[in-house]
């Protein structure tokens, strides 16, 4: 278990410093700023910790912009590259026209296919690190189960996809804390570009049915093929990465909660939402004020950026009871994990997919779930998860 920060101590917090997420569990600092401060002034930005505040400015993307950017890394350097022409980044008719566009890839005709290969998957995978007694389970099945997933519904080769993984998990962790992250981000992010030019003009040549054929088909230009791809495979892997390897360590950590949903198959539907919910992989959500509001009474101007802890929000006490409990049956589940409102997440039914699919495989060959090692936690402020979890599975 990772050690909670004093909260006496808060004003010394760097909430930016990616250290401080990996090796501390922020929990009881969340639940002071819901109490205490909620819209809480920094040196450079906001935070915003309550579900319902957090709620009021997604709603509102005229006040609360996403053009700017949608984490702090871009935001507080003043631009975001792919602002206006990548999903996340756009807002008003670009952004409704781009949504319109992927919405196919993303639908039951196309997502029946694949929700097929990711229950082979999960069975090959988990099934193999059975076989063995365990191993990490992060490297060996929560790495590679939505991989395979995303990489079919964007058409890239088998053969790629170990090395497509492998850059997506550089260009994440490119905050920066004087190691030279930032460096390795930077190139892998290049190498991502890269080779989606290479995709992206085989599918112009010869067209298929995945994702990046319809984005070529929707007369897009080359760079926003490009930048919506990246947006895509880094998603696409990462929030259902975090989330099967975070829920793999809460039914480890609360034994009686994995005894329920072993005894109960009707929990799983809960069970899934309340991994996404306590494991929430993207820890904040950046925005941008186009003009002056009031928010939780403090007073934002035009251009400041504001972050919004959906890590925070999802553990609401006042929307969640028992908020800071695991609870597979958990029901009414409001969590805030796929965003809400224009920027509901795409590929939400795929994650819950993978989730589904890795409980019911778990539930078919698993009795007991052990953590027979140290745990490490990815170092970001942004994504928010585990780096390696070693189990033994009996």
């Amino acid at each position: 278990m990772r050690p909670a920060p004093d909260t006496a101590a808060i004003d010394e917090l760097d909430l930016l410093d990616p250290r401080l997420h990996a090796a501390h569990d922020l929990t009881p600092v969340w639940r002071w700023l819901r109490a205490n401060d909620p819209v809480r002034r920094h040196e450079r930005f906001w935070s915003v910790t309550r579900h319902e505040d957090v709620l009021r400015v997604v709603r509102d993307p005229a006040t609360f912009t996403s053009l700017q950017g949608n984490m702090l890394r871009t935001l507080l350097r003043g631009h975001d590259p792919g602002a206006g022409r990548m999903l996340v980044v756009t807002d008003g008719p670009a952004h409704t026209r781009l949504r319109r566009l992927l919405t196919p890839g993303f639908g039951p005709r196309t997502l029946g296919p694949v929700t097929r290969s990711i229950t082979a998957a999960t069975r090959e995978l988990l099934g193999a690190l059975v076989r063995r007694g365990g191993g990490d389970f992060v490297a060996e099945v929560a790495a590679q189960v939505p991989l395979r997933a995303i990489c079919e519904l964007l058409g890239v080769p088998e053969q790629d996809r170990q090395r497509v993984l492998e850059l997506t998990n550089e260009a994440m962790l490119g905050e920066g804390d004087g190691s030279g992250a930032g460096t390795a981000a930077r190139i892998a992010q290049s190498e991502i570009l890269l080779y989606y030019t290479r995709l992206a003009a085989e599918r112009r040549a010869a067209p298929g049915d995945d994702v990046i054929s319809l984005l070529v088909a929707g007369g897009l230009t080359e760079e926003e093929v490009l930048l919506n791809c990246y947006n895509l495979i880094i998603g696409g892997d990462e929030t259902a990465r975090l989330a099967m390897a975070g829920g793999v360590l809460a039914l480890a950590t609360y034994g009686g909660q994995w005894a329920r949903l072993r005894e109960d198959p009707e929990l799983a539907g809960t069970a899934v939402e309340e991994i996404l919910r306590w494991t929430t992989p993207a820890a904040h959500v950046g925005r941008v004020a186009t003009r002056d509001a009031e928010l939780a009474g403090r007073r934002i101007a035009a251009g400041d950026v504001v972050a919004l802890w959906t890590a925070s929000a999802n553990r609401d006490e006042a929307v969640f009871d028992d908020a800071d409990r695991f609870d597979v049956g958990r029901k009414p589940n409001r969590h805030l994990t796929f965003g809400y409102g224009p920027h509901f997440c795409l590929g939400a039914q795929l994650a819950r997919a993978e989730i589904a699919a890795l409980l019911a495989e778990l539930r078919a060959s698993v009795r007991a779930i052990e953590v027979t090692g140290p745990v490490t936690w990815l170092p970001s402020n942004f994504i928010n998860g585990i780096a390696t979890l070693p189990v033994a599975l009996t």
